[in-house]
């Protein structure tokens, strides 16, 4: 992928455009540079069988990199017989980043299952799936709600996600895969849109890093995330319309 130009505290370029799918309770296509998710939920009127009877929901994610999202073909999952461990890890990430912001006692005995389909690749494919999947989850519940199946609103936050990092000592926010590829810190930060830290996964590629470099960095994606929260607000108001 082509190298953008911007500053080391700007995002990418953020699409996203909500109801592309036909099908979906909810769904939201994602681009942020050259990554691109598709983010879809659909609903399950029963609940894993650890939540029967208590009147509580529950929200669950799936990810997974379709066969040409990058530059060398990703076997399908189906073609290994197992869910690689990447995906495994992601999807986690997804679904306790979502479950965050949600009261499942509102929610009632049903189960939303989002599916986050990364169909290209640049960097940062798991931060725009988490960022993507909430607009899907929102538009969904408002869309149950419409329909009499919800009578109380089951989010209580907003959430996003970014990456952030150290790349040729300076700090990163964002970062495409030819950032992400080179860097000395690499770090995934998810946040509400009230500026709680739901998940912090930073790693030292090479040299361990300072406190003070941790505490730039959440600066950092604090401004990225509070961007994109712009974002899916006017995305989701945008969908209302339609």
């Amino acid at each position: 992928m082509a190298k953008t130009k911007r500053r080391s505290d700007q995002i990418r370029e953020v699409r996203m455009e909500l109801n592309y799918l036909r099908n979906a309770l909810g769904s939201c296509m994602i681009c942020m540079g050259g990554t691109q998710v598709l983010c879809s939920v659909s609903c399950d009127e029963k609940v894993p069988p650890f939540l029967k009877g208590t009147g509580g929901g529950w929200v669950t994610a799936e990810y997974g990199m379709l066969p040409a999202s990058c530059n060398q073909r990703i076997p399908r999952d189906a073609s290994r017989g197992k869910v690689n461990g990447r995906s495994q890890e992601i999807q986690r990430l997804i679904g306790r980043s979502l479950r965050a912001i949600v009261d499942f006692k509102r929610l009632g005995e049903r189960t939303l299952w989002i599916d986050c389909d990364v169909i290209q690749g640049d960097g940062g494919t798991r931060t725009a799936a988490i960022t993507g999947a909430f607009v899907a989850l929102a538009d969904a519940v408002r869309k149950l709600q419409e329909r009499g199946a919800l009578t109380e609103q089951p989010i209580i936050d907003t959430v996003a996600a970014v990456s952030v990092g150290i790349v040729n000592g300076k700090y990163q926010l964002d970062l495409e895969y030819a950032q992400d590829s080179i860097a000395e810190v690499d770090m995934n930060i998810v946040m509400t849109g009230s500026g709680k830290i739901v998940e912090i996964q930073g790693t030292a590629e090479k040299t361990p890093f300072e406190e003070r470099d941790l505490t730039a960095l959440l600066r950092l994606a604090r401004k990225g995330i509070r961007e994109l929260s712009k974002v899916q607000k006017a995305a989701l108001n945008k969908g209302k319309k339609r």
